[in-house]
């Protein structure tokens, strides 16, 4: 067992304690609970927990860090609340009630705690006898038991926790899906012009938080930015008192935790309440949704047969365009377990030595006014993709200029499926038939990637089996 003594790092004074039995009022009724003024100048941020267990993971390779003899705490102010039945027997803490760099989940063996330890309370966590390390992917605190962190026993609250008599008004940080990565999770954020995906909120199956018969511990649904056209996934507990409540069907923002899922493979987003969504708008970011089935007339098709192993994708009126860096879509085959559909396109930004990777594969123009029943198809798989990321676009104003189609202005076409990380990276996922017939005028459809030559932001990405059809010619 790896054990920490602080002191050769920072010396921490706990200068004062004042016992006070004030508590404020608040919109619950809260137990006549002690509150306390700590005084302490050399407490320990979030921020600097998360560095020193960082600290301990790269250079020893330890996952776990224990504290002992350090007379040291841990600060933050309390952004989870049990209230709502979606969080249990965790409180989870940030280091700042407005712009906060960090955030650890601290495991409690007790329910419930809004009413001690409620949202935007100031609370100290004594390090000493406690294990960081990573619990679902997230940084967390509580007690070492073998290679797992357990919870703290509530017979061990006044030993490890004060309760500060502060309690701040907690203001939600602003971040788009494209932003999240490990650092940002236990973070109160904010998300703006974001909605559910529409095969979740409309039809005969429209889908509620977490109350379906196929949810099992989790209700997972998908959320989708307006904005670039990422998504990520919504989670709620089956055991949270709202679990049976209809998702809403507008566009908005909402106030959320970022974490991750239960193995630690993808990114969600969780809320202590419904409150804090705010999808009221009716001008969703659809297309057109989703189609029967796909048109026999063929607009434009490419399997990438025809193309060169190895060389960037050209012909057949693609615009193979780099943002930034120097790479650009190419032409792979592979016949191992991560094996191609014969010839492929691919991107990535592994051993690029970009600082950032944007690649876009955008498609001929086409006529949407020519015919009726337009339909989108196609497949994608990934390697690894992590925190890169590609998304589908159209627009109906570039100009054909190559060095212009950033400037476009590109809508997201939310209903199409594309591969998430935690996929299996030999499987080839299919769009879904995308309907795009509501869409006028002379039309480009375009593949963009953007990541980075980065440990977690150099994944790649697969498309193959593109198809716009049609209906009818009028």
């Amino acid at each position: 067992m790896k054990t920490f003594n602080f002191y050769k790092l920072i010396t921490l004074f706990l200068l004062a304690v004042v016992a006070t039995s004030c508590v404020k009022d608040d919109d619950f009724n809260v137990p006549n609970t002690d509150t306390t003024v700590v005084d302490l100048e050399g407490d320990v941020t979030v921020e600097q927990l998360r560095n020193l267990y960082l600290q301990e993971l790269n250079t020893n390779e330890n996952e776990f860090l224990t504290f002992s003899e350090t007379d040291s705490y841990v600060t933050g102010y309390v952004i989870s609340s049990d209230e709502g039945g979606n969080f249990f027997e965790e409180l989870i803490i940030q280091d700042s009630p407005e712009n906060p760099k960090a955030g650890v989940k601290v495991l409690i063996d007790s329910n419930p705690l809004f009413t001690v330890y409620e949202f935007g309370r100031k609370v100290h966590v004594k390090l000493d006898g406690l294990t960081v390390g990573l619990d679902s992917g997230v940084l967390t605190l509580g007690i070492r038991d073998g290679n797992a962190i357990e919870s703290i026993a509530e017979s061990q609250f006044d030993e490890f926790l004060i309760r500060d008599e502060e309690l701040a008004e907690i203001v939600a940080l602003p971040i788009n899906i494209t932003e999240f990565d490990d650092s940002k999770t236990n973070l109160y954020i904010q998300l703006e012009n974001v909605q559910f995906n529409s095969s979740e909120v409309f039809g005969e199956n429209r889908k509620t938080f977490s109350g379906e018969p196929e949810d099992s511990f989790d209700g997972e649904r998908i959320l989708e930015s307006c904005t670039t056209g990422s998504k990520t996934v919504f989670s709620t507990s089956t055991f949270a008192d709202f679990k049976s409540l209809l998702l809403p069907q507008g566009k908005g923002s909402m106030a959320a935790i970022l974490s991750k899922s239960f193995n630690g493979s993808e990114f969600i987003v969780t809320v202590n309440n419904p409150s804090t969504i705010k999808l009221e708008g009716s001008d969703r970011c659809d297309v057109c949704g989703i189609a029967n089935e796909m048109g026999e007339i063929e607009l434009f098709k490419d399997f990438f047969e025809t193309q060169t192993e190895d060389s960037p994708i050209s012909g057949n009126g693609w615009t193979n365009y780099a943002e930034a860096g120097a790479e650009l879509w190419e032409a792979y085959f592979d016949d191992s377990s991560n094996a191609s559909l014969g010839i492929s396109a691919r991107f990535s930004a592994r051993n690029s030595n970009d600082e950032l990777s944007i690649g876009w594969l955008v498609s001929p123009e086409i006529d949407f006014d020519a015919q009726e029943g337009e339909t989108l198809n196609f497949k994608t798989s990934n390697s690894f993709s992590d925190l890169s990321y590609m998304v589908v676009l159209y627009a109906t104003d570039w100009d054909g200029n190559s060095k212009n189609i950033p400037l476009a202005n590109w809508k997201p076409i939310p209903e199409a499926l594309i591969v998430e990380d935690s996929d299996f990276f030999g499987d080839w996922i299919e769009s879904g038939t995308i309907d795009l017939s509501c869409i006028e005028g002379s039309v480009h459809i375009a593949f963009k990637y953007v990541g980075k030559d980065e440990e977690n932001f150099d994944g790649t990405y697969e498309l193959d089996e593109v198809l716009i059809n049609a209906e009818a010619i009028n």
